[in-house]
């Protein structure tokens, strides 16, 4: 009964924003094409899926290149948000000194760093907006996982520290599998921002072979069907990250889970 229900909870979850979606997608045909608007305004749904389809070999250039940036954003920036927050909840002094670092690095504007680092590595190089992604990454990782390390039940600490276990041990065997679903929670939102970030990035310089690199030539020409279907190589490529990320949370948890 109870697996049953599972199932039928899951086939909701799944099926409801998919119809939501086509729902969407049959209004904004009716829209453009009912009141007759023009494609350079807003393209219809089925133009820009026809579009894509002829279009996929060069979309998935772009897609394969800005997926690539994003993604070496999101193991940098991943791994260092994980390491970086184990160590503040190990040592005091370094939370305490890094707290600051942290909160100030969350509030520097993409537009204005992605021009500095272009310089600093060269404009033909990808490394600016590795480096973007990997910022954005690391933030909500950091955040995230600092805050599940902290919220391991101080019952669990004292039984370790009973047994004369160090603190590498108490993190290693108690402290991160118990904050795994925090750790996730902040890969799942970077995944998405690690896309996001890529993508800006691109809009500041740099190699002329991303997405939005992509669009903005499309635009450029006044081809908006193009650029709209580069935009849905954007959006696939964040629902792709998205969904890996989920599957990796599930795999985890699965087989590490917290202790109670």
């Amino acid at each position: 009964m109870r697996a049953g229900t599972v199932r039928g909870s899951r086939t909701r979850t799944i099926l409801a924003p998919l119809i939501l979606g086509i729902l969407a997608l049959l209004l904004w045909q009716l829209i453009v094409v009912g009141f007759g608007i023009k494609p350079y305004v807003l393209p219809s749904p089925l133009s820009i899926a026809d579009r894509f389809g002829q279009s996929v070999g060069t979309v998935w250039t772009g897609t394969r290149i800005t997926g690539l940036n994003a993604l070496i954003g999101l193991v940098v920036g991943g791994i260092i948000g994980i390491v970086g927050a184990i160590l503040s909840a190990l040592v005091r002094v370094l939370d305490q000194l890094s707290a600051a670092v942290v909160t100030a690095l969350s509030v520097v504007p993409i537009v204005a760093l992605a021009p500095v680092l272009y310089t600093m590595f060269g404009a033909g190089a990808e490394t600016a907006r590795q480096l973007v992604a990997a910022l954005a990454v690391f933030i909500p990782v950091y955040f995230n996982t600092l805050r599940g390390l902290r919220q391991v039940r101080p019952v669990l600490q004292d039984l370790m520290r009973a047994y004369a276990a160090s603190p590498w041990q108490r993190t290693r065997t108690v402290t991160v599998p118990g904050a795994l679903p925090y750790i996730f929670t902040g890969l799942r939102v970077a995944s998405s921002l690690a896309v996001i970030s890529a993508l800006i990035a691109e809009y500041f310089g740099g190699p002329v072979d991303g997405l939005a690199s992509s669009i903005t030539s499309a635009a450029a020409y006044s081809n908006y069907t193009l650029a709209y279907a580069f935009v849905l190589g954007a959006i696939l490529l964040g629902l792709a990250f998205y969904l890996v990320t989920l599957a990796l949370e599930k795999l985890a948890t699965r087989h590490s889970p917290a202790p109670s």
